[in-house]
């Protein structure tokens, strides 16, 4: 529950630091006194969009924090996903706000994710506002609301993990049956391109090899001629390299005797002459191996040209991708062929698919039907004793195909008098009848979600008297079971019925217009509920009206 509330520099409060307690709490004040400030800043908390002109005007930050207590309520899930420190008997969430329109959020004083606040604060608090009523004509809000008192979530879950599987599957085989029309239309062109591609037997690094013997073959001349030359240079009878040094290495020896050194340069001149040997070897293998053949040039370009027309062709920049290309187009071909296959195959796990959801759906139907009535019955009880002797309430739940929430159309059906037949609440109830069911349902949902603080703003709107009396004690009874209600309200019948009283005010200073909060003593609860009954002029019997209305 919500223990703490403070604000600063927010909107038209200049701080605000105030102790709220269980049970049942009402706020009052008069219109524009500042109750939706404080709701804004609530708002705030729980992870709504802020807005740097919230901030009170000259302040550079605003800071709105609270505290909750939630021994009672497990959330340990939350903070151990989130890594976040738990305290539960002091949980503080934080936000700031600054001039230059910067935010930041903290749960116990971890930085967090304005989303992440959000998901926390949809676990903390439930504002309920009139314009929410507006979603009692949704048929969504209708359908959430039996499946919060069927308790179906394990159901509801396999369910959607089945349809979502389902959907999938669908889209897969829609693919498929895409692929198949469209390959059939193009199957004799990709044939036709796979046999070209095929036919020309293609194959890696082919195309670097063929360019090189073309490079080769067009300068064939020139290497013999470089070659002769150099096998003469290397290995001529009196002029050659081989046969110089092996003259030279003879006068060298020749003087070894008496010039030491010189039978080093002996064996020197050997290890050279050795490998001029073989290089001289190599220059002769050479020439005798090269040869020029017109025909195999025009042999290697013609295959070249056809490869280089195939690139071109189809958008390639080398041998490799063609193979690629070829190896698709069989593909196609192949999957093609095996199409009927792979069709039923995917047909046969949609139909599984299918009944497996149906299956699953059946369940939630039954699910469903038994909440309805237990609403229907309990909404009945709750209704009658807010005016409405003649009520009738149904909740009508019509199959339609599956979808993601199940194969179920949920409507609220109601008449409030015998004569009227039943027909769509958004059709018929009025807005004090739509804030009554509202009321009877949130009464019912909080039994079945344990959401420890809701906030009531101005729900009893179109009530009065014994009915808005019979509506603050419904919230007074929710209160009692381990969870804070608040309602702000302009009645007195529902402002007397709270175990804590507080009440917004609006006062003039000379730093400008200022709203505050306080918690009222029983005198000043007595002169509040009497100004509710009689105006700004409190008469005495206004103040006996506001004893009777507190039992006092």
């Amino acid at each position: 529950m919500l223990k703490q509330l403070y604000i600063k520099n927010y909107a038209l409060i200049d701080l605000l630091d105030i102790e709220l307690y269980p049970g049942f709490s009402v706020i009052t004040g008069e219109t524009g006194a500042g109750k939706s400030i404080i709701l804004g800043a609530i708002g705030l908390l729980l992870g709504q969009r802020a807005d740097s002109k919230s901030i009170k005007a000259g302040a550079e930050k605003c800071i709105i924090e609270a505290h909750f207590d939630l021994t009672r309520y497990n959330m340990d899930a939350f903070f151990e996903e989130n890594e976040i420190e738990q305290d539960a008997e002091d949980t503080i969430i934080r936000r700031e706000l600054t001039a230059a329109g910067k935010s930041r959020a903290f749960i116990n004083d971890t930085p967090v994710s304005l989303s992440m606040l959000k998901e926390f604060g949809e676990q903390l608090v439930d504002v309920h506002s009139q314009h929410q009523n507006l979603l009692l004509q949704k048929q969504d809000f209708q359908l959430n609301v039996v499946d919060i008192i069927a308790n179906e979530q394990k159901e509801l879950t396999a369910y959607q993990q089945t349809y979502s599987e389902l959907q999938a599957a669908k889209h897969q085989l829609q693919t498929l049956k895409d692929d198949i029309e469209r390959n059939r239309q193009n199957q004799d062109f990709l044939q036709f391109q796979y046999e070209e591609l095929e036919n020309a037997h293609l194959m890696e690094g082919e195309q670097e090899e063929l360019e090189q013997q073309s490079e080769t073959m067009e300068h064939a001349e020139d290497i013999k001629t470089a070659l002769y030359e150099a096998d003469n240079a290397l290995y001529g009878e009196q002029t050659g390299a081989v046969s110089q040094v092996r003259t030279a290495q003879n006068a060298l020896n020749s003087i070894s005797q008496v010039l030491p050194k010189a039978g080093n340069l002996t064996e020197r001149l050997e290890s050279c002459r050795i490998e001029l040997k073989d290089i001289a070897d190599e220059v002769s293998t050479l020439l005798e191996n090269t040869d020029f053949d017109p025909s195999e040039l025009d042999h290697v370009n013609d295959r070249l040209d056809h490869i280089y027309e195939l690139e071109k062709k189809y958008h390639t920049e080398n041998v490799s991708e063609l193979i690629t290309l070829r190896d698709g187009l069989k593909q196609k071909l192949n999957n093609i062929e095996n199409s009927d296959e792979a069709l039923a195959k995917l047909e046969a796990s949609c139909q599984k698919l299918c009944a497996d959801c149906q299956k699953l759906a059946d369940v939630l139907t039954k699910l469903r039907k038994k909440a309805g009535k237990e609403i229907e019955g309990q909404l009945l009880q709750r209704l009658v004793p807010l005016g409405m002797p003649n009520v009738r309430f149904e909740v009508s739940i019509a199959k339609r195909e599956l979808g993601k929430t199940g194969q179920d159309e949920v409507s609220f059906l109601f008449s409030a008098n015998t004569s009227t037949p039943l027909q769509s609440i958004a059709q018929v109830a009025s807005g004090g009848e739509i804030a009554r069911v509202m009321l009877s349902l949130k009464a019912m949902i909080s039994g079945a979600v344990k959401l420890p603080t809701i906030i009531f703003d101005e729900i009893d709107t179109g009530v009065s008297g014994k009915i808005a009396e019979k509506m603050a004690d419904i919230m007074k009874e929710m209160g009692q079971t381990e969870r804070q209600v608040i309602s702000i309200t302009h009645l007195p019948q529902i402002a007397s019925k709270g175990s804590h009283h507080y009440r917004v005010s609006k006062e003039e200073t000379a730093q400008g217009t200022i709203s505050q909060m306080q918690e009222l003593s029983q005198d000043e609860r007595i002169n509040e509920i009497a100004q509710m009954l009689s105006g700004s002029n409190v008469t005495d019997a206004a103040i006996q009206n506001a004893k009777e209305l507190l039992k006092i």
